[in-house]
């Protein structure tokens, strides 16, 4: 059997959990930009209760010789590789109501976060949708499908600009006392937080959804309209530069975001 056939019998076995609302297939595997080395990565849904342990544990052993069951490094999760063929599982359990919350508190309420603001917006907006046992998670998608608020565009730019630069103790100011310190393990922390606002300012104003953290570059460059001057070498040499180059790469970006955005 091929990887699309095992995860059709997955389904069928994670179905018959009462708990589970909906399974939905999301991450690469949904926007053409998965790779030999890309997971499925699997969204259950569930509503009153989270599925129990050991039931989940009788599942993946079904599929998988060494499953690493019920982790909570990030969200409750499962992951394994599949027996038959070595693809990578990555299994990530969700309450009805706390995906609804976020929905709400962002899309529908244009809440602003400090970078991947609207992450799981695009994720419920591109996620496939395997199993919908009521229809409640097409119903939540079809939210996600909306016009982008302008609202919200305006809220992520301005909280996320100002805090580059232009407020005490921005991103700025930390990633220069780190660099002034030599500390290079802040270095590297502050010049991730920094680019994680660049990108959310730019989807805000192409009006697109922040796919998360792989392959920004790439695609900002391939979806958004309108890009600030000399992105593309600002980013890649504040992520990856030396550090005496990182300070000035910022403050390039933070000017070029500026006329960009034309404040």
């Amino acid at each position: 059997m091929d990887n699309r056939e095992i995860l059709s019998l997955m389904v069928e076995d994670y179905k018959k959990i009462d708990e589970v609302e909906a399974i939905v297939l999301g991450g690469s595997s949904t926007v053409n930009t998965s790779d030999s080395r890309s997971d499925f990565d699997i969204y259950i849904y569930w509503r009153g209760k989270e599925p129990a342990v050991e039931i989940r544990r009788q599942i993946a052993e079904k599929y998988s010789d060494n499953p690493e069951v019920d982790n909570h490094y990030f969200e409750t999760g499962d992951v394994y590789y599949l027996r038959e063929t070595g693809k990578p599982i990555d299994i990530m359990y969700r309450s009805t109501d706390g995906i609804e919350a976020n929905i709400k508190w962002v899309w529908e309420d244009c809440n602003a976060g400090l970078g991947y603001t609207t992450c799981f917006v695009d994720n419920v907006n591109k996620s496939e949708i395997l199993f919908d046992r009521n229809g409640w998670f097409k119903n939540l998608q079809e939210k996600t499908k909306t016009p982008y608020p302008e609202k919200l565009a305006e809220n992520i730019i301005k909280k996320n600009f100002a805090y580059l630069k232009d407020v005490m103790f921005s991103y700025y100011d930390q990633l220069k006392s780190a660099v002034e310190r030599e500390d290079f393990v802040s270095v590297n922390h502050r010049s991730a937080a920094f680019i994680a606002s660049c990108f959310d300012i730019i989807f805000a104003k192409n009006k697109i959804l922040n796919p998360g953290e792989k392959k920004l570059v790439e695609f900002a460059l391939k979806n958004c309209e309108i890009l600030p001057e000399n992105f593309e070498k600002d980013i890649n040499t504040l992520a990856v530069g030396i550090v005496s180059e990182r300070l000035a790469a910022a403050e390039n970006l933070v000017e070029n975001l500026r006329k960009f955005l034309q404040i």
